[in-house]
């Protein structure tokens, strides 16, 4: 016999924040100096996520393109400035770098995976694009900052080496390829990881969330493929773009590296 879904009330949830005062103690006991950050991460976690919820709850009854357009264009938004303000050391133009990376890796992924896996209609229903759209722009904005850290300080410690391979007539493309190479990896390494162990070290959260939601577990499963197929591709895409516009920011049209930016 299967049950409906739990409903959880303002006391069940307040329950739940004994959790967060649990590592509340160990930080107060252990001097970790994390009791403020703990409290303002709280108050935040909640605040945002209840600011969502009545935002996407207007725009699921509205089923308007416009408006998931909108929601979409905020979120690429918000995922921009977190994917450049994880990079070490500012970058010239890296906003728009960031922008242009985020908006083809995952207007490419969303579109194949809405339009041909999924194939949802009309294409803009919200329960299906937006949550799919976050996942995208999640494993594209954290790729993004890894390649684009990883590339920074490959560049800091072989600069070098790269200035070496520009005098003996490689251009500029081939003169950092091997760091880009190193900070793609890197981008890539923690979603390949992933795809290893997923499903035996821990439920993903869609499968997770279809399965308290009271769908067949074999229908989580087979969402939760296309999940993490499509995150592979939207990472690969994102970190591709992103650190090969990067890295052009740091040559000169004449092939030389631009060493005041490092």
């Amino acid at each position: 016999m299967s049950a409906g879904v739990v409903d959880l009330t303002l006391w069940q949830l307040a329950l739940a924040l004994l959790l967060v005062a649990a590592v509340a103690i160990v930080s107060i006991r252990q001097v970790l100096g994390l009791e403020r950050d703990l409290l303002l991460g709280s108050i935040r976690t909640i605040v945002q996520l209840y600011g969502v919820g009545l935002i996407l709850a207007a725009v699921f009854a509205a089923a308007r393109w416009y408006w998931v357009v909108l929601i979409l264009v905020v979120m690429t938004g918000v995922a921009t400035h977190a994917a450049v303000s994880r990079l070490p050391k500012p970058i010239p133009g890296a906003y728009r770098i960031a922008a242009v990376s985020l908006f083809v890796s995952t207007g490419v992924t969303l579109a194949y995976v809405i339009g041909v896996v999924v194939q949802v209609g009309p294409w803009y229903e919200p329960q299906y694009i937006i949550p799919i759209a976050g996942m995208i722009l999640g494993s594209s904005m954290t790729s993004a900052a890894l390649a684009g850290d990883r590339l920074q300080g490959e560049l800091r410690v072989r600069a070098a080496e790269v200035e070496t391979r520009l005098a003996l007539g490689f251009s500029g493309r081939e003169a950092v390829q091997p760091l880009v190479r190193s900070a793609l990896r890197a981008a890539m390494i923690p979603v390949v990881n992933g795809m290893m162990t997923v499903g035996l070290v821990q439920l993903p959260g869609m499968m997770t969330g279809q399965i308290l939601a009271g769908s067949s577990p074999l229908l989580a499963i087979r969402y939760q493929i296309v999940v993490v197929f499509m995150q592979a591709a939207a990472t690969a895409l994102a970190s591709l773009f992103f650190v090969r516009l990067i890295a052009g920011r740091y040559l000169t049209p004449a092939h030389q590296l631009r060493r005041y930016l490092l």
